[in-house]
This record gives structure tokens, sequence and C-alpha cells, in this order.
């Protein structure tokens, strides 16, 4: 695709670790010209938090993998002629991203207000951890941290298991992607009326919308606290037989279904006890505990073999080399390599989006720390 959606855009990206980065570079997988201005002593903080120990010239992986298509601009926000250049680039910038605790832009005079006196048109996507007021305001906001605060851990795993995070930091994947979603409609705004504007996330906030089905349920069944299955638990709300169980060679997934079918289709004439549907999430650990000792008398492939051509939903549980070995994965075509301007090449996943049919690869990898300065200085006239 030779042009994308967001060419032309010129984004500021001033945020450090996940959810500020992460929206940073949606945008520019769809276009969009990503200047990263980063600390002139150590850059974002998230180029040494490692996953497994793994840096790749001289650079986690963590911050590769969020950080490709950027330019890298270092700047010491504390000396003036450094502060004046990056103010230079807040009047030509559309949009400016950052993740910092409350107060923390003011401090250089780069807060809204005083950004939109600069520039009236910019669009300022401002994420915080648990909003600008309350008592949670100067706390940190880190994933685990909010995920624990906003009730999400009492969600997963079975009954007889402590509180249970996410093995993943969904809490800013979703702040991600909701600063993404209100930084694009400020911007249509902004083509009718050529005014800017504030767009704020926080993570407990978007992790609270995360789980807005339960909360919702929990908001209109009398205020009743979520009660995990005790076997096999998967989703504290739903029926039998939701959850993953053990077969004779591996694991199956079984999602919502009929009981009964599911007993006709398997072969386990136990399950026709259950006729009463509402029976099937208040006597689910019966239910499952019956699934978990007949599952495990055949292999993966027999089970999906009746129930896949009946459409009963269920699937195979696949580690990540099974996975990258599936067909299923492989047509999908969702590993890119991306290149530093030294050679180094970083393999890792592309923008999930399509348009208009194709998919969006970028060869342009993270920026190593201040590269860019230099070209970003002559370009626009930074003094």
């Amino acid at each position: 695709m030779e042009e994308k959606l967001l060419d032309g855009l010129l984004v500021l990206d001033f945020s450090n670790f996940l959810a500020g980065p992460f929206a940073a570079m949606r945008l520019a997988d769809l276009g969009a010209r990503v200047i990263k201005i980063e600390r002139a002593e150590g850059g974002d903080l998230s180029r040494k938090l490692t996953l497994s120990n793994l840096i790749v010239d001289g650079d986690s992986t963590v911050f590769h993998s969020m950080n490709r298509n950027k330019e890298s601009y270092a700047a010491n926000l504390k000396d003036a002629a450094d502060l004046e250049r990056v103010k230079q680039l807040v009047r030509q910038a559309d949009v400016l991203i950052d993740n910092f605790r409350p107060g923390t832009m003011a401090k250089f005079g780069l807060d809204f207000e005083s950004a939109k006196e600069l520039n009236p048109r910019l669009v300022y996507g401002s994420i915080t951890g648990y909003g600008a007021e309350g008592p949670w305001k100067d706390r940190p906001g880190q994933d685990l941290l909010v995920q624990s605060l906003s009730g999400m851990t009492w969600l997963n795993g079975s009954g007889d298991q402590p509180p249970v995070p996410f093995g993943l930091s969904v809490a800013d994947m979703f702040t991600s992607a909701n600063l993404v979603q209100g930084i694009l409609a400020a911007l249509i705004r902004r083509g009718t009326t050529g005014r800017g504007g504030l767009v704020e996330v926080s993570l407990m906030e978007s992790a609270l919308d995360f789980q807005f089905e339960v909360l919702t349920t929990h908001l209109n069944d009398g205020g009743q606290l979520p009660v995990r299955s005790n076997v096999n638990g998967a989703h504290a709300y739903l029926a039998a037989p939701y959850g993953i169980y053990k077969t004779a060679d591996g694991f199956i997934a079984l999602a919502m279904g009929s009981v009964l079918r599911l007993g006709e289709l398997l072969g386990c004439e136990e399950l026709a006890a259950y006729q009463d549907p509402k029976s099937w999430f208040d006597r689910r650990d019966e239910i499952k505990a019956i699934l978990v000792r007949h599952l495990q008398g055949r292999t993966t492939a027999e089970w999906l073999g009746k129930l896949q051509p009946a459409d009963y939903w269920c699937a195979e549980v696949l580690s990540y080399d099974r996975l990258f070995a599936h067909e299923g994965f492989q047509v999908l075509d969702f590993v890119q390599e991306t290149e530093r301007k030294n050679g180094t090449v970083v393999r890792t996943t592309r923008c999930p989006i399509r348009v208009d049919g194709q998919r969006l690869f970028a060869k342009r990898g993270a920026p190593v720390l201040g590269e860019d300065n230099a070209d970003i200085d002559a370009e626009f006239g930074l003094k």
C-alpha cells in the first residue's frame, strides 16, 4: 500500500513503557509519522525492561516490539535550549501522547493547556493510571497493580485458587486501544472545526470497561460476587462446559453450548441427567467433573472429530511451537521482520488491521536513542 490512512500526520510520543508507546506505534502502523521524544540519558525506560532477560542490539525486545516505525529525538527537558526545540516541534505537530503521572508535563510547560497555547489544533492524548483526581492519582499506574485493584483477578482461575492475574498486560493494551480511538475521533472533529482537544484515558477505567459484561451482571443481580468454578475454571459467570480439559494426549477447550448435545456427541450418558439448562450453571462443577473423567479417555483429535463436524464450539489448545507450525497461523502471515538503520533485524508481529484487503507491514525497526536528532533539527529548523 503506497499511501496509508494517516499519511501526513505528525505524532510526538513522549510516553514510556507500554500503553502510550503502543498507541503511538498503532498510529505509525496506520501511516502517521511518529517522533519519539526521549530522555537524553537512557531514553524510554522500557529500553531496559526485559522479558526473559532478552536484549537485542542494546535494547529489550519489549522496546523493540512497540516502537517500530518511529524516529527518536533525545532531549533534556530541564535544559532550556532542548525544551525550546521540543516546543517548536509541538507547534508543528498534530498529536501529542504522554503517559506520566498527573502534573509531570506541567513542570515543563507541556501540559495540555500550555500546549494548546503553542498549537490550538493539537490533539493531546494523555494516559494516567487512575485519572487526574482521587486518592489513587499519584500511585504507580502499572498493569498488575491495576488488575488487582479493579477486581479483575477474581475472575480467573478456579475457585480453590488465590486471585489470578492475566499473563499479559491487558490493562495497558485496552488503554492503548481506547486512546487511539479517542485520538482518531478528535482528529475527525478537528477536520470539521479546526479545533484540537484533550483525550484522556486511564488504566483503571480501561480495566473496568474491559469487564463491562460481568460488571453489568453484578450491577443487576443484587450485587452478588463472582463465584469461580472449582473445576477447570475459565469464566466466573459462565455455565458448564466452559473450560479447558485434559485429553489422552493434550488439552481441548469447550466454549458455550448445550450440555445435553455435548453428552450425545461425546457418548457421555451421565450428562443426560442435566435436563434443565439452569443446572448447567448451578451444578456446573458436577458437570465439569464428569467431563474431566470422560475426556481423558480419548485423544484431542478424536474428540475434535466428533465435535467439529457438529459445529460444537471447541478448539485444540496449542503451544507456541505448534501454533507457529499450523497452517491456520501461517496463512495469516502475522510475523514480520523490522530492521534498524544499523542493520539489526528483529522478528515481531505485524499490525492486525487490514485496509482495502491489504495487510500493514513495517520495515523500519525501533530507533536507537537520539539517532534522528540531527535530521529532525535540520528539517524542522530547530535551534
